[in-house]
């Protein structure tokens, strides 16, 4: 009861504590990180360029901050109230992120939506996670290849579901643990409209093997 009252106390934290996003320095990783990004738009006006890049690298930056004063927030060793189990290094930063103000995603998301289109808007999404909703929809149409237009479309939009959410996470182990949880939702989403969703891999793994013979 005293660990759970623990990891609740410092999520309390995560909510209370200050948070002053006028007051960051944008680090030089971060701009160049940004200026790759847009870079890769092709964009031809050099000052929308500047304005996106400037965008973006802000809200790394929002994010970096936030990650490194709120992590040891979150002590080693609490626990999962739900499990009992010892929360891992990975719990702990999701926990930690998560708790970043709202504004901090919404003034990328305004940023990127009132200099882009909305197809390179999706293009920057997909570089904070490395193209893990193209990569998993594909994983996907190999593993269940009689997918319907419905099935695909449901899939689809906990993907970008996820994605929107794992742009708040500092690392990739953070935004691959966001994947998962909505990875999972994806499987119940097979074994809730009448097909189980290990008969399915399983099934997918067997034909693997037999290809290999």
């Amino acid at each position: 009861m005293k660990q759970i009252k623990t990891v609740m106390l410092c999520c309390l934290m995560l909510l209370l504590a200050p948070w002053n996003a006028e007051a960051q320095e944008i680090s030089e990783g971060n701009l160049k990180k940004a200026a790759q990004w847009v870079a890769s738009l092709n964009l031809d006006d050099v000052a929308k360029q500047q304005r996106v890049t400037n965008v973006i690298a802000t809200h790394l930056q929002a994010i970096a901050d936030w990650h490194n004063a709120h992590l040891n927030l979150i002590p080693d060793g609490s626990i999962n109230p739900l499990t009992g189990k010892k929360l891992s290094a990975v719990d702990r930063q999701i926990i930690a992120d998560s708790g970043q103000p709202v504004s901090i995603r919404q003034a990328l998301l305004d940023g990127l939506n009132a200099e882009l289109s909305p197809e390179q808007v999706e293009q920057i999404l997909d570089l904070y996670t490395i193209g893990k909703v193209a990569f998993t929809m594909k994983a996907y149409r190999e593993i269940v290849p009689d997918m319907s237009a419905e099935d695909e479309a449901v899939l689809m939009n906990n993907l970008k579901e996820a994605r929107l959410m794992a742009i708040d996470y500092k690392n990739m182990k953070a935004i691959s643990g966001i994947f998962e949880i909505f990875k999972t939702k994806n499987e119940q989403y097979f074994t809730q409209t009448g097909r189980d969703w290990r008969t399915i891999y399983k099934a997918y793994v067997e034909k693997l093997k037999a290809n290999k013979k």
